[in-house]
């Protein structure tokens, strides 16, 4: 027995049957512009893992006090992170698997792909010749199957900091080819720190692959008041001198993010320490990682400004919490476009967040921090949290999904189609 096709179900078959055949549907992504903000809730806990275990409490060769200027290298699933502070060698170390866990014990230990090693062989110090303070690597970054590394003078008085940046083999153990230090932009204060690359679909209104900044060291006159960051080429350090760079978010002395270094505020003051920038792909957020202290403000010895997490006579806000600014990229391009100043724009939001080995009275202090850009996973180093005071590496995942919209146009009905 046949079933009577109506005239309503004859159009539904039709526009189905239209839908199916036609070579016209086309499906597009959202243009970079009207991609998603990221908020609190989209970063995604994961779990963490231990860093090598390598040595006595102050042995110098090892990631004792260490844990600064991440960089993943997609190559290996693996990351080049800093040592023993007072040393400033770099190693590589890989992603083990990510445990969820409030026991460190419990955690998966990370294996040292290549041991800690003087990657600048030797030129730390070039950066800045006459000053006789601790110099440090401030950021890492791997692009184009090249490792880059920055260094910083952290108490230059003086301001005599000229160059900032390096190139070189990823290969810890290849000598001699180590490229720099070369000056980035036209000031080295505002970019010997933290790198990321640029998602593909931001490269060409950005004018370039990647960023890099500073903020908040010592001497607050020459540093950015608040998060600092450039568009540059990696592939023009050693190419040219100075490399090219283009400012799209920096607050001079004279224009501080807030109310300035010696205030109480949520944006920064003179305990704020911001030491990773990370731009997650799919979404037009730019996120820069530190902590603040969200108490009030107050210079002297840490008895005299209540301050059970630091005794050192010194800037003071206890108490002190993980930090995240996160910054609309519209914005940053309106001063890369030169229709704002680099110190006009603000946050769209600044929110605290807990790791689960804070503890209590702590300095939280977050080391440095790298993304994946193909699982979307972003690392922090939460820093003098494990046995020997080595760090623990966190990860989290951006959450944000965009669903990309399709062509709404009616697609023509295919011709000589019948129906009984």
């Amino acid at each position: 027995m046949r079933k009577r096709i109506t005239h309503s179900n004859k159009i539904a078959i039709l526009l189905a049957m239209a839908i199916i055949a036609s070579s016209d549907l086309r499906v597009s992504l959202a243009a970079p512009s009207d991609q998603p903000l990221i908020q609190q809730s989209d970063l995604v806990y994961q779990g963490a893992f231990r860093v090598p275990q390598i040595g006595l409490a102050a042995d110098a060769n090892s990631y004792n006090y260490g844990g600064t200027s991440l960089g993943y290298n997609p190559a290996n699933n693996s990351l080049y992170i800093v040592g023993y502070d007072w040393q400033q060698y770099l190693g590589e170390i890989s992603i083990p698997e990510i445990r969820n866990s409030a026991t460190i014990s419990s955690l998966a230990t990370a294996t040292e792909l290549q041991h800690l090693t003087d990657a600048t062989e030797g030129k730390l110090n070039s950066i800045n010749p006459p000053d006789t303070n601790a110099h440090k690597i401030g950021g890492t970054l791997v692009y184009n199957n090249n490792l880059y590394l920055t260094g910083f003078s952290y108490y230059d008085g003086a301001g005599t900091q000229s160059t900032s940046h390096f190139a070189r083999p990823l290969n810890l153990s290849t000598t001699g080819q180590v490229k720099g230090p070369y000056l980035v932009g036209t000031n080295p204060h505002f970019v010997n720190g933290y790198m990321t690359q640029i998602p593909s679909e931001w490269q060409s209104v950005f004018g370039g692959p990647a960023l890099t900044g500073k903020c908040c060291l010592a001497i607050v006159s020459q540093q950015s008041s608040g998060p600092a960051a450039l568009v540059f080429n990696p592939s023009n350090v050693g190419a040219l001198n100075p490399v090219p760079a283009t400012p799209i978010v920096g607050y001079p002395i004279d224009h501080p993010l807030g109310p300035g270094w010696g205030t109480t505020n949520n944006l920064f003051n003179g305990t704020t320490n911001i030491t990773g920038i990370i731009f997650p792909v799919g979404t037009r957020s730019v996120l820069f990682f530190g902590r603040h202290g969200v108490g009030t403000w107050c210079y002297g010895p840490g008895a005299d400004c209540n301050d059970p997490a630091d005794s050192s006579k010194g800037t003071h806000a206890y108490p002190y919490k993980h930090q995240v600014w996160a910054y609309d990229a519209n914005d940053l391009l309106a001063v890369k476009n030169g229709t704002k100043q680099q110190w006009e724009i603000q946050p769209y939001a600044v929110w605290n967040f807990t790791l689960p080995f804070d503890g209590t009275g702590g300095m939280m202090q977050i080391g440095g921090a790298a993304y994946d850009a193909r699982t979307g996973h972003i690392y922090l180093s939460q820093l003098i949290t494990d046995a020997l005071n080595t760090p623990i590496i966190h990860a989290f995942k951006v959450s944000v999904v965009t669903a990309p919209p399709t062509d709404t146009t009616p697609p023509s009905a295919p011709s000589r189609l019948r129906i009984r």
